[in-house]
């Protein structure tokens, strides 16, 4: 017989975006049961950005093999504690270490134990996407979940799929010592500013590593230390290890959606724009809400329900403002518009206004001048920003509260950041839209002239 739980909130998973809605919702005095089958902490802490960033930190600091994955399995260990089964239960979540599924639009069940709640949370996630390419079952491969746990380092590192997983990985692994190949059957990055996004693009071109752009893998064939990848074109590339980075897909397939009478789409839940699925009694966030696919956003995406589920008070999500960064060498960093989706978007009433990193003096004195910083403004206020350099992905944080509180460009440009730092580019980018307003405007020199005659 199954033990039946009742609380006022039920969460079906305990990555980013579950943890914080389970902390936040126990701490304000709701009854809380979170289940996870897996691991807490979900893909960022164990498979995603925590490994991955460690990683890249071991290749810059040139680490050899070994040391490099002592230290991604440190920092992981070091963090774990913060989402541990331990820490939530004694914050007063009830921890169910099973996979959840729904039994009717009202009930999840978890091993022996049948959870009624007041409301749901679905936080299950996403997984790499492998694509069915002819011979993939028959040859090895590697994804983000497993990639951390190579015991010996590649010889040739083939890698399918050229968006920011794809490129970290590169750069990770051409600086502990591999061969790498970067495979695209498209343009990489392809999702930046392509004038921003070949700035990294020709760095890691310049550090031996292969891009292969436009070259759609049709075949993957070979064994284990000898994989041959051929393209629709008829290229051929060959390497040792295959690393498979084409994208992601949502967690759906453990629970039992058709029961709750919550409709899937092509890319995980429906949702409106609170988050709510097509059964009221549940919400579902992060990447299994079928949108941006960043841990950032499934914890942004937890304080839009709590202020719903607890408060009962409207609350909607929005998109424009969440920034997003590739930490390769150098970084890349968006937020909102595109230049050529700001073009698009706003027409003639666009305005770019640009400033180069090498005009920094921080940036002089610290030998880092290759970056850009682009700003898309509108009527006066950013629309879109790219920055592609050194922390480029700490820069657009400026801008992430520029945006999200609709602040306008006297505004950055009144800040005063202190000397010599990077973060002046961003106040330095804001004066280049206002200087041809006040340098080259024959009626602001008029005006100015004429003041000066009565002044004493």
């Amino acid at each position: 017989m199954a033990e039946r739980i009742k609380t006022d909130v039920c969460i079906i998973g305990a990555g980013s975006g579950g943890l914080s809605v389970a902390a936040g919702a126990v701490q304000m005095g709701a009854s809380v049961v979170l289940l996870e089958g897996h691991k807490m902490g979900g893909d960022c802490l164990n498979y995603g950005c925590v490994p991955s960033k460690a990683l890249l930190h071991a290749g810059k600091s040139a680490m050899g093999w070994d040391a490099a994955h002592d230290h991604v399995r440190q920092t992981i260990a070091t963090i774990e504690p913060h989402d541990s089964v331990e820490r939530f239960e004694g914050l007063g979540v009830r921890v169910i270490t099973e996979y959840g599924q729904f039994i009717s639009p009202k009930e999840v069940q978890a091993g022996d134990y049948v959870i009624e709640a007041r409301r749901f949370v679905i936080s299950t996630g996403s997984s790499p996407l492998v694509p069915p390419i002819p011979g993939i079952e028959n040859v090895p491969y590697e994804t983000n979940e497993t990639i951390f746990d190579l015991k010996t380092r590649p010889d040739h590192l083939l890698i399918i799929g050229g968006g920011p997983i794809g490129m970290e990985m590169a750069q990770a692994h051409r600086r502990l010592g591999c061969e790498v190949t970067v495979i695209e059957g498209m343009k990489a990055l392809g999702r930046d500013d392509p004038e921003m996004a070949a700035h990294v693009l020709d760095a890691l071109r310049d550090e031996g590593i292969a891009i292969e752009e436009d070259a759609m893998a049709a075949e993957i064939r070979g064994k284990a230390g000898a994989i041959e990848i051929e393209a629709k074109d008829g290229q051929v590339f060959k390497g040792t290890h295959l690393l498979m980075a084409v994208g992601r897909k949502a967690n759906t397939d453990k629970l039992n959606l058709e029961a709750a009478g919550i409709e899937p789409t092509r890319t995980g839940i429906k949702v409106d724009a609170s988050l709510r699925t097509t059964n009221k009694k549940v919400y579902a966030i992060g990447d299994v809400a079928g949108g941006l696919q960043f841990t950032h956003v499934a914890g942004y995406h937890a304080g839009v329900i709590i202020r719903s589920m607890l408060f009962g008070l409207p609350s909607k999500q929005r998109t424009d403002h969440i920034p997003w960064a590739t930490y390769t060498a150098p970084e890349l960093a968006q937020i909102g518009l595109t230049e050529a989706e700001a073009r698009k978007t706003h027409g003639d009433k666009l305005e770019v206004a640009r400033f180069d990193f090498a005009g920094n003096d921080r940036a002089i004195a610290t030998q880092q001048t290759k970056g850009l910083i682009k700003v898309m403004i509108v009527k006066g206020r950013p629309v879109g920003v790219s920055i592609v350099g050194p922390g480029a992905g700490e820069m657009i944080t400026l801008w992430a509260l520029a945006i999200a509180n609709r602040l306008k460009m006297g505004q950055i440009a009144g800040m005063v950041a202190p000397y010599p730092t990077m973060a002046e580019i961003s106040k330095r980018a804001a004066g280049a839209y206002f200087s041809p307003r006040l340098f080259d405007n024959p009626m602001v020199k008029r005006v100015v002239g004429f003041v000066q005659k009565f002044i004493p």
